[in-house]
């Protein structure tokens, strides 16, 4: 799921209660309407006795949206989303030598610049630049990591201090002040802290923030990881081995006073899950981060399937009959399920597997685990046509689909625009071919628990308007799906009828 977190926009008022037994959501407040998130609908609740002052009220709202909307709304799930950033260039593009320039006008980071002799001192958190010449008087503090909206997630950041001082200064570990390693390239400090563990994260806020900051210097760059998880570096060391020819150090429990004349202190972001090539060199995309994993993790794809093959020798060797009925398989467009445990889980799943081999696929259903590789899922997922799941982090993963693939997102009641948003504009970027297919009450298991006319079913937008706890309660935690076999099947033979079209092209082409 994607984490936000709620901050009161509007004058506060006694909070609506909420009446919910069984069967039943009820909500009792005009306050409602003033506190919808994000580019949702705004729907009227009206009562008899305020209908005068309501539609005064509803007016001047209006006006504010079309003037100036992004003054009151954020995005699904909370109301403080950051709106897209349009700082460019950066303010800190033209910084002399000797000098600490901080850009802070990005509404989801704040990105520093250090340019000189510069020393580090993990014990302190701090990052000095020596400047006899007091050319940078100010000492700047910042925590790396790129939400810097959510207060409450930044907290958990550690904070660095960056201190323009007249001399090397003598610490504990280094009493002399001297380096114990200079470093002839640039260096990009990094927070591993946060929201990482979940997969939407580690990519939106890491590794693409990450490879936008650093990829224009050609691998010569150290990265300084605060809050170093071994496990990270197990999961991503692919992706930052071809990022950098440098092994990274671990901040907090280097000890050794390592010595840079260039050192970026943050990482940039542009979007979700999107690069905007007007911010890069080079005008690279999504596409171009796309072909850069598919470089990254091309080594270790090569280890699995000899590792696979090696395994299937061993074991048993296979009938002729099973290889030709294999190769006959292979021919078929390869259709990807990505299973769900918990929540939000298909629970006709089989069936909908049965249906798509019917209409003509090689059908397999990933279900992954923590412990599962990454390159794995990589793998699996680019020699794939079609990907189908529903609405949550593990979507993140249509990054390792094909351009020109198809990516189904079921969406399920009350996440519409965090669908959309997340995954479905980032997957159209990126070259695929979106299907939204967007849930009917009677296909979610909430059907069974609320009455027709309630709000849950009805309408959603005004439930998620009580906030994150209900949006996760109700939606995200507490419905699973039951797809319209007919209804879904329509989908399948869009995709299929897509990829079809396409091989004909391709094989015109060739």
């Amino acid at each position: 799921m994607v984490h936000h977190h709620r901050t009161t926009l509007l004058p506060q008022q006694k909070s609506p209660s909420l009446e919910q037994t069984k069967g039943s959501f009820k909500i009792h407040s005009l306050n409602q309407i003033m506190s919808y998130d994000y580019y949702l609908s705004i729907r009227n609740h009206r009562s008899d006795a305020g209908l005068l002052k309501l539609l005064m009220l509803f007016v001047l709202f209006s006006f504010i949206l079309l003037f100036s909307p992004r003054l009151f709304f954020s995005s699904f799930y909370t109301l403080d989303k950051p709106t897209r950033d349009t700082n460019w260039p950066s303010l800190c593009s033209d910084m002399k030598n000797g000098t600490i320039c901080c850009d802070r006008t990005a509404l989801r980071t704040d990105v520093c610049y250090m340019r000189g002799d510069i020393r580090t001192e993990s014990s302190s958190n701090s990052f000095f630049l020596i400047s006899p010449n007091n050319s940078s008087k100010t000492e700047e503090k910042i925590r790396p990591y790129t939400r810097k909206w959510e207060t409450s997630v930044m907290s958990t950041i550690d904070e660095l201090h960056l201190k323009p001082v007249p001399v090397p200064l003598p610490t504990e570990s280094n009493p002399s002040g001297k380096c114990d390693v200079v470093h002839n390239v640039s260096a990009v400090v990094f927070s591993t802290g946060g929201y990482t563990g979940n997969v939407y994260h580690e990519f939106n806020d890491g590794i693409i923030p990450l490879y936008i900051t650093s990829q224009k210097f050609n691998k010569e760059v150290v990265f300084i990881i605060l809050e170093y998880h071994d496990w990270w570096m197990m999961k991503y060391g692919y992706v930052v081995k071809h990022l950098s020819n440098y092994a990274p150090i671990d901040f907090s429990n280097d000890k050794k006073t390592h010595c840079f004349s260039e050192i970026i202190v943050g990482l940039k972001i542009h979007d979700e899950l999107t690069i905007d090539p007007i911010k890069m060199e080079g005008n690279k995309t999504i596409r171009d981060f796309r072909n850069f994993l598919d470089e990254a993790y091309k080594p270790r794809v090569r280890g699995i399937l000899q590792e696979e093959a090696k395994k299937a020798t061993k074991t048993q060797k296979v009938p002729k009959m099973l290889n030709t009925q294999n190769a006959l398989a292979s021919d078929k467009p390869k259709l990807v399920i990505i299973s769900r445990n918990g929540s939000r889980k298909i629970e006709n799943e089989g069936q909908i597997a049965k249906m798509a081999k019917q209409l003509g696929f090689n059908v397999e259903i990933l279900r992954p685990k923590k412990e599962t590789e990454l390159e794995k899922m990589y793998m699996k997922l680019n020699s794939s046509d079609v990907m189908i799941g529903v609405h949550g982090a593990a979507m993140t993963h249509f990054l390792f689909m094909r351009p020109g693939s198809v990516f189904i997102q079921i969406v399920p009641l009350g996440t519409d625009w965090a669908a959309e948003t997340y995954y479905g504009e980032p997957a159209v970027k990126l070259g695929l071919r979106y299907i939204n297919y967007k849930i009917l009450p009677k296909e979610s298991s909430l059907f069974g628990e609320y009455k027709s006319t309630d709000p849950v079913l009805r309408d959603p937008d005004s439930v998620n308007a009580r906030g994150w706890q209900f949006t996760k309660r109700v939606y995200l935690d507490g419905q699973n799906v039951k797809l319209d076999l007919m209804r879904f099947r329509k989908r399948l033979n869009r995709a299929y009828q897509y990829i079809y079209r396409k091989r004909q092209h391709e094989q015109m082409r060739s």
